[in-house]
């Protein structure tokens, strides 16, 4: 009777054993991204979005360059004047750093204010500036160089990002970063947006339809967004950390057993 109770014993433990090995290593997720439709009484996703342009600060990098003739504002051999950082970009134009006081230092036109402008309005002002001294109907392209945003969690390729365009949304930057892996909570990702007391965190559910139309996707220059990890995905982690542990044990525990059954026979 004792042996048969011990032989029980070790068939249960094999059983226990499989079942923590199975199921550590059936993980899977399906993303659900977008499913909850907008109800009769949730107006949000008729509203328009609205555009978030953002102004120039000091210390910011402007690239501009005359598409009408690249031998102005952009030059062969660019050389850096009154302490601005002119700097060229292969086939891209020509860098300039807007200083403290709010203004950049262009070629013949020299300081111009362009702090709390956004980026079409000094597009504009510059524009209309060489219209009036140097170029005939000049057409100039202005981009703001250091405008990032970075991304951290379960997404496949994190780390910082461009803002190349106006109004980049989240989903956007989420495409250029791979996606989401399969280990995301798609209903919990976090925009955490200022600094120190003015710091705010918006929290999205992508999966809700309504958040395409939700404004705080807009992203704006040094946003963080975080991607958590989903219920299974946490389950997972814990179920490999118990395994490092229980598996030795577990064999441990059968080699005694196996010694003890064959030595009462």
């Amino acid at each position: 009777m004792r042996q048969l109770f011990y032989m029980r014993a070790l068939y249960l433990i094999y059983f226990v054993g499989i079942i923590v090995l199975g199921s550590s290593c059936s993980y899977k997720q399906n993303q659900i991204l977008f499913e909850k439709k907008a109800s009769t009484a949730d107006t949000s996703i008729s509203q328009p979005m609205p555009t978030v342009s953002y102004r120039i600060q000091p210390q910011d990098v402007l690239q501009i360059r005359n598409l009408q003739n690249i031998k102005y504002i952009v030059d062969e051999s660019p050389v850096a004047s009154n302490g601005n950082s002119a700097n060229m970009v292969a086939g891209q134009g020509q860098t300039y750093q807007v200083e403290e006081d709010g203004t950049v230092a262009l070629p013949a036109i020299g300081h111009v204010q362009v702090s709390g402008l956004t980026r079409t309005q000094a597009t504009k002002l510059i524009e209309d500036l060489y219209r009036k001294t140097l170029l005939k109907d000049p057409i100039i392209e202005l981009r703001v160089v250091n405008l990032k945003v970075t991304l951290l969690g379960e997404v496949k390729s994190p780390g910082n990002f461009p803002i190349v365009k106006d109004n980049t949304t989240l989903v956007e930057i989420l495409g250029q970063a791979g996606g989401l892996t399969t280990g995301a909570n798609e209903k919990n990702i976090k925009i955490i947006r200022g600094k120190d007391k003015d710091r705010k965190v918006a929290e999205i559910d992508l999966s809700n339809i309504n958040s395409l139309s939700d404004p705080r996707t807009l992203l704006q220059n040094g946003d963080i967004i975080y991607v958590a990890q989903n219920k299974r995905a946490i389950r997972g982690e814990n179920l490999q950390s118990f395994d490092t542990w229980i598996q030795p044990a577990l064999l441990l525990l059968n080699t005694a057993l196996i010694i003890f059954t064959l030595s009462r026979q």
